[in-house]
């Protein structure tokens, strides 16, 4: 009696667990503006519906030492620099685009996450959630402004 209840239930897991864990390739674009300093370090970074801290996508700067200087992003994140590895790279030069691709879950979609984006630059202000894009269906390929640094902001879906 309980061998078909079980083989039933094992059956149905294996149908819908892949179906949970079904992800997108998302590619986030965020050109800078001219604004006439060195290269900008940029946290791209994911934030649930209560604006917690989900996790780093990608940070744009080689020195961690002036990690401090994307502030919400290291408030957030807590410093998490023992989860950096493979999601780091050079700083951005004004005018130029920061592209990066990543999987995410679906069950993000519209779900109240956010991708934010800080922006810090040498001698010149910091500017944390410079960018803030609802990670919604709709809102794929709509640009964003940023506040400072940052020209335009997108992310396509995959």
């Amino acid at each position: 009696m309980y061998r078909p209840l079980l083989t039933t239930v094992a059956a149905a897991c294996a149908l819908a667990l892949p179906a949970l864990a079904q992800s997108r390739q998302v590619t986030i674009s965020a050109t800078l503006n001219n604004y006439g300093g060195d290269g900008a370090y940029l946290a791209v970074y994911l934030t649930d519906a209560r604006g917690a801290y989900a996790g780093t996508l990608w940070v744009a700067g080689g020195k961690a030492k002036y990690y401090k200087h994307l502030r919400d992003w290291a408030r957030l994140s807590a410093g998490d620099a023992k989860r950096l590895d493979g999601v780091t790279g050079a700083s951005v030069g004004a005018g130029r685009t920061l592209k990066v691709t990543a999987d995410l879950a679906d069950a993000l979609m519209d779900a109240g996450y956010e991708i934010r984006i800080d922006a810090a630059v040498e001698d010149m202000r910091e500017s944390p959630s410079e960018v803030r894009l609802p990670l919604t269906s709709d809102g794929s390929g709509k640009a964003s402004a940023g506040r400072q640094y940052i020209q335009s902001a997108t992310y396509q879906l995959q």
